[in-house]
C-alpha cells in the first residue's frame, strides 16, 4: 500500500506519483502492470481525476507506459530496472561546517560593502530607461569601460580605451578568456612559483602545458625566464602574490623585452593594487612603452564585492580580433543591471570614497594582525608576505604540524588556511578581511591558545 495522506499541504496526486516511482526505482520490473485506475480509487478512496493526474506525470517522465485496453505498465525502456542500492543519506552538520572563526584569505567583512549607496543607485537604474528587453554588448557596458578607463589611467597608468577592455564574471573567467583567445598561439604558459592556484588551475584544465619560474628577491628569475620556451607568462609584479616582492622597473622591461623578442604575451595579474597600505602602488607593468605584450587583468572582488562577480581584461590590440571571433555571441556574462550599477557608483565618486574606506578599515585590521603575530609568535613564525592585500603570509620556523593545526582549530570553530609554497613547504594564509576590528583581536587569541596547545603536544 502506498502512503497519502490527504491532511498533508502536497496535493494528493503529488504523493500518489511519488509513491508509485519510489515503487518503480525500489521493486516493480519493467513491464510490470500497474493497477487499474479504478481499483486504485476504489483502495484509496481518491478521485479517478486524481490517479489520472499522477499516471500522467509518471507517463510524461517516461516510467511508465500506456498500452491502450490493457492499461500501464512500468516501461520496458526504464534501465532494465533501477539497481536496488540503499539511498545515500546526508551526515548531520560537524564541527567541520560549523565556523565561529573563519581566517579565510580574500573576504570582506559585512559591513564593508556600501549597501545603502547600492540600493540606492541600483533602484535608479531600474527606473531608468534601461532596457532589460534585449541583450546588451559582450565586452561589457559602454558606459561602465568608460568608466573603468578612466580609473585605469589615473590610478594605474594603464594604456587603454573602451575598445580593449572586455568585462568578465571573475579572475577564474578572465584567464578562461585568455587561454581561448590564445590555444592557437600556445599550449604552453610559464607561471612565477609560487603563484596563485586559481590561475595556474584554470590553464592546467584547458591542457596548458605549465612551466614555473622561481621568484627571488626582485621578482621572478630573468635568467630561467630567458631559457624559456612559453609563449605565455603569468605574474604580480606589483605585489607578488606569495612573498610580496615588487618586480623593479629595470626587470620590468627586461620581462617586456623578452616578451617582444619572443613573440610571447604577459599576463600581468595586478589583483590586490587598491588595497596597498605603506606605499602607493607602482604604475602597471601594461603602460610601460606603449608595449603591445601585456594582457592587464583586474578585479572589483577584493576592494568591493566577490559576489558582485565583476572583473575585466586590458587586451592588446592585436588580440582583439581574435576575441571577436572566439567569443562572437551577443551578450555579456554579467547582468546589465549589475554593471550600470557600477558604472553609476563609480560615475558620482562612491568608488573613491569607498577604496578609501576599504583601505582605512582593512589596513587597521592588517596592522592588528601584524602586530599581534609578532608580539605572541616572534620566535615561532616568519611573515612572508604583508603590507598589502586582505591577509597576511605566515611559515613556520618551529617543528609544527599544520594539518594537525588545521584539525584541531576545527574542533574550536576555528578555520584555517594552508597554502603551498612549493612540494613539500606549507604556509599559512591568515585573512583579516573578513572580521570586524573587534572580533579579529578574539579570533587572534583564539588561533594563539590553539597554537601553543599543538606546539606543546609536539615537544
Amino acid at each position: 500500500m502506498y502512503n497519502i495522506d490527504p491532511k498533508l499541504d502536497k496535493p494528493i496526486y503529488l504523493q500518489l506519483y511519488e509513491e508509485i516511482k519510489k515503487d518503480i526505482q525500489t521493486n516493480l520490473k519493467a513491464g510490470e502492470k500497474l493497477s487499474s485506475i479504478r481499483k486504485m480509487t476504489t483502495d484509496y478512496k481518491i478521485s479517478k481525476n486524481t490517479v489520472q493526474n499522477a499516471y500522467n506525470q509518471l507517463y510524461a517522465e517516461g516510467y511508465i507506459d500506456s498500452i491502450p485496453q490493457s492499461g500501464y505498465f512500468v516501461s520496458e525502456n526504464l534501465y532494465d530496472n533501477f539497481k536496488k542500492e540503499n539511498e545515500i543519506e546526508l551526515e548531520d552538520k560537524t564541527t567541520d561546517d560549523i565556523v565561529k572563526y573563519d581566517f579565510y584569505p580574500a573576504c570582506l567583512s559585512a559591513d564593508t560593502f556600501p549597501k545603502k549607496t547600492w540600493l540606492r543607485l541600483y533602484n535608479k537604474v531600474l527606473k531608468s530607461s534601461l532596457n532589460l528587453g534585449i541583450y546588451h554588448n559582450n565586452q561589457g557596458d559602454i558606459e561602465l569601460r568608460e568608466q573603468i578607463v578612466k580609473y585605469l589611467k589615473s590610478s594605474r597608468s594603464v594604456n587603454c580605451t573602451i575598445e580593449n577592455i572586455v568585462l568578465t564574471s571573475g579572475f577564474a573567467d578572465s584567464m578562461f578568456i585568455i587561454s581561448k583567445i590564445l590555444k592557437d598561439e600556445t599550449k604552453r604558459i610559464a607561471f612565477e612559483t609560487p603563484s596563485y592556484r586559481v590561475a595556474k588551475k584554470v590553464f592546467e584544465q584547458h591542457n596548458f602545458e605549465i612551466e614555473e619560474i622561481y621568484v627571488k628577491q626582485n621578482g621572478i628569475d630573468i635568467k630561467q625566464l630567458k631559457k624559456s620556451k612559453s609563449k605565455l607568462l603569468y605574474l604580480t609584479p606589483s605585489h607578488q602574490y606569495f612573498f610580496g616582492v615588487t618586480t623593479p622597473i629595470a626587470n620590468r622591461i627586461e620581462i617586456i623585452n623578452w616578451a617582444k623578442e619572443n613573440n610571447s604575451y604577459i599576463i600581468e595579474d595586478d589583483y590586490d593594487s587598491e588595497l596597498s597600505y605603506n606605499n602607493r602602488p607602482i604604475p602597471a607593468m601594461q603602460g610601460i612603452n606603449n608595449n603591445e605584450q601585456v594582457i592587464y587583468t583586474g578585479t572589483f572582488s577584493k576592494s568591493l564585492s566577490p559576489s558582485i562577480r565583476v572583473a575585466y581584461l586590458v587586451l592588446p590590440v592585436n588580440l582583439l580580433k581574435e576575441y571577436k571571433k572566439e567569443f562572437d555571441y551577443p551578450f555579456s556574462t554579467i547582468p546589465i543591471d549589475i554593471q550600470k550599477t557600477l558604472a553609476t557608483f563609480i560615475k558620482e565618486g562612491f568608488w573613491e570614497r569607498h577604496l578609501r574606506k576599504v583601505r582605512t578599515q582593512n589596513k587597521k585590521k592588517h596592522d592588528i594582525m601584524k602586530s599581534f603575530l609578532y608580539s605572541n609568535l616572534k620566535n615561532d613564525i616568519e611573515i612572508l608576505r604583508e603590507g598589502s592585500g586582505l591577509n597576511i603570509l605566515i611559515k613556520p620556523k618551529i617543528d609544527i604540524d599544520l594539518k594537525i593545526l588545521i584539525k584541531e582549530a576545527q574542533k574550536k570553530y576555528v578555520k584555517l588556511y594552508l597554502r603551498n609554497l612549493d612540494e613539500k613547504t606549507e604556509v599559512l594564509s591568515m585573512g583579516f578581511g573578513n572580521f570586524k576590528e573587534s572580533k579579529l583581536k578574539v579570533a587572534l587569541e583564539q588561533f594563539y591558545i590553539i597554537w601553543e596547545e599543538v606546539k606543546n603536544k609536539q615537544d
